[in-house]
């Protein structure tokens, strides 16, 4: 399901929930709306608000988590990136054909996966279907040094090289983080019945009911949040391209 699919679904269920409390609150006998009968509704919401308070920030935690290790292998591949293109650089004019390839390859890469290409595979997907890398690599391989300095260089360019690859992979595994749909559902069914518990509490009124509404958004859009972070080259929030901006503008310098 899609972040923005998830936030209508648990908009819904809060909201649908809010409704029936304030309907079914009318239709009970009077001694079910006592002060001693609320005290037990309140405690039983109090446990489920609970459990859902607890459960919610276990799942923005783990889900930043991820985010930010994703976040992290970016940066780490810019610089891995401009370590490769000044190795090249020092290897001599031999090695000006692989530079420029591993700047329009990444060029071509950085619109795909970020978005603005047109083209039908982007994101993580761009990320796992690529071998631009293999081919660079298959350059590198090819070079034929002329001295010892350059058969050094050729090796630290290759180690650079098969970093990366198991830096994309690696981008790839990390991004595999998915919300479990039992786990979701779950949840969604405490949201509720938390909600229909303070539907059948409140009066129905205008103020109570703006009140209960923003509430149910704000819940909304904090799974909102875990599912577009589980998703970080997807959707509204993605991992910086910035890092491999600065890339792009040093290579071939």
């Amino acid at each position: 399901m899609s972040s923005l699919a998830t936030l209508l679904v648990t908009f819904a269920c809060t909201v649908g929930g809010v409704v029936a409390g304030m309907l079914l609150r009318p239709l009970l006998p009077q001694h079910h709306l006592r002060e001693d009968s609320k005290d037990a509704i309140k405690l039983g919401a109090g446990v489920i608000a609970t459990l859902a308070a607890l459960v919610l920030g276990l799942m923005v935690g783990s889900a930043k988590s991820s985010f930010d290790a994703v976040n992290s292998l970016v940066v780490q591949t810019g610089a891995k990136i401009m370590m490769a293109d000044r190795v090249l650089a020092q290897y001599g004019p031999e090695a000006q054909e692989i530079r420029e390839r591993m700047r329009s390859d990444l060029a071509a890469m950085t619109a795909k996966v970020w978005g603005g290409s047109g083209d039908t595979v982007s994101g993580l997907k761009a990320v796992e279907a690529s071998t631009r890398g293999e081919d660079l690599l298959g350059m590198i391989r090819a070079l034929k040094p002329g001295s010892d300095a350059q058969s050094a260089l050729q090796a630290q360019a290759l180690q650079i090289g098969n970093d990366l690859q198991q830096s994309r992979w690696l981008l790839v595994e990390q991004s595999q983080t998915e919300l479990p749909g039992a786990f979701l559902a779950v949840l969604l069914c405490w949201l509720t019945i938390l909600y229909t518990a303070y539907g059948l509490l409140t009066p129905a009124n205008a103020t109570v009911v703006l009140v209960l509404l923003v509430c149910a958004l704000s819940m909304s859009g904090a799974i909102f949040l875990i599912v577009e972070m589980n998703q970080p080259f997807d959707g509204t929030i993605k991992v910086s391209r910035g890092p491999i901006d600065r890339a792009l503008q040093h290579i071939g310098q």
